[in-house]
């Protein structure tokens, strides 16, 4: 009896001794990077109306900036072009200059086709069954753009699309056809579909960088990083799962050598992160540092659920409200 009352009160010594737990984020939504036209800088090809904007594109040549007036514009958009390393092809507009790919039940509302060097920035892409759908896309860059209102998943890199950008995007209410695909933001394709996407190989859809968005209100994983795709980063997001329905954790991992880095969520369905081996050689080589995971549920902030030994957390990872801690095995200093 005694030995336990000094147990206790040695671990209330402790907990003391170490102050609050951590308080868990805030997810807050980032100021947009456009907030009129004259952002898009100087020596624009202005366009307004949807016959504008395709002209534009059609003529669009390596340093081309495409401004977007406030209102609406059908998709489908489709971009197929390239511009150069050093002058790439803009397409900029405010949050009020939309995108709008209609019925939720078929297409994409923007589809970069092929294209390379292509910045996206600042403008509205709603609707649609998929809102912004990059195939064998090299060296684009999708910038601070607000997709919202999709069937299936918000943004789709597929089709060994490679060396991109996903950076500063609010993503919200995704899934409104089929909830199980109603991702955030999906890199690569699932082994099942590489026969129709990839000749049968694995999507390498690779060193591709999703960085500082703000994703919630998806009924699917904030982020689906898929077997095949290899050497990505997902940092500096910040992910609400709540209203998550049809997936168990902001982040599934089935790749290899990503970098997980800096993240920030809540309201998790299960777990923050996770790692899953799939397909025999992948999932393995990932690594999870400095993330802060307000998981709130029963699992881990990072569920290696195969390949402990063969993917890394650290421990600076932090778990506010996660029942099972940090991950399975012992973090790594």
């Amino acid at each position: 009896m005694r030995r336990a009352v000094m147990a206790a009160a040695l671990a209330g010594l402790l907990a003391a001794c170490a102050g609050p737990a951590p308080a868990a984020p805030q997810p807050q939504e980032p100021a947009p990077p456009v907030r009129t036209v004259a952002d898009c800088g100087t020596g624009v090809t202005l366009v307004d109306g949807t016959a504008a904007l395709v002209a534009a594109i059609a003529g669009a040549r390596p340093g081309t900036v495409i401004a977007l007036q406030p209102g609406r514009y059908a998709g489908p958009v489709v971009v197929t072009s390239a511009g150069g390393a050093d002058a790439p092809i803009t397409l900029c507009g405010p949050r009020d200059a939309v995108v709008d790919g209609g019925a939720i039940e078929d297409g994409y509302t923007v589809h970069v086709a092929g294209a390379s060097r292509w910045t996206l920035r600042g403008f509205t892409v709603r609707g649609g069954q998929k809102g912004v759908m990059l195939d064998g896309a090299q060296h684009v860059v999708l910038d601070g753009l607000l997709v919202t209102g999709t069937g299936d998943e918000g943004v789709h890199l597929r089709r060994n699309s490679t060396d991109n950008v996903v950076r500063g995007l609010t993503v919200r209410d995704t899934g409104l056809r089929r909830a199980k695909f109603g991702e955030g933001i999906y890199i690569g394709s699932a082994q099942g579909n590489w026969c129709e996407q990839t000749g049968c190989q694995p999507d390498r859809s690779d060193r591709n960088v999703v960085e500082d968005n703000t994703i919630s209100a998806t009924t699917a994983e904030s982020v689906d990083v898929k077997e095949g795709t290899t050497g990505g980063v997902v940092r500096g997001n910040t992910f609400d799962g709540a209203g998550m329905s049809a997936a168990d954790a902001w982040v599934d991992v089935k790749g290899n050598g990503w970098t997980i880095t800096g993240n920030r969520g809540t309201a998790a369905p299960t777990d923050g992160f996770q790692v899953h081996d799939v397909a025999p050689g992948w999932g393995i080589g990932n690594t999870f540092s400095a993330n802060t995971a307000a998981v709130a549920a029963d699992g881990y902030a990072v569920n290696i659920t195969r390949n402990a030994d063969r993917n890394t957390v650290t421990c600076d990872n932090v778990a506010v409200g996660a029942a099972r801690g940090i991950t399975r095995e012992p973090c790594s200093q």
